[in-house]
């Protein structure tokens, strides 16, 4: 479970990085201005959110049969 949630977390940090190079907000690198990263942050956003929604789920699944 700890696996999904660090890596949902790092997902989303660095999805949210690679949006705001491609969109050209952050600078400094190859892929400022290159709208494709924009597109590559975004579904690396919404797998990062997918892990954490279904670590959330799963926590509360084992919650739930040992009460």
């Amino acid at each position: 479970m700890w696996a999904r949630v660090i890596s949902g977390i790092v997902l989303c940090g660095v999805g949210a990085v690679w949006i705001g190079q491609g969109v050209g907000s952050v600078h400094g690198s190859f892929m400022t201005g290159e709208t494709q990263w924009a597109y590559i942050g975004g579904v690396a956003v919404l797998i990062g959110l997918f892990l954490l929604v279904g670590a959330t789920r799963a926590r509360r699944r084992r919650i739930d049969t040992e009460a």
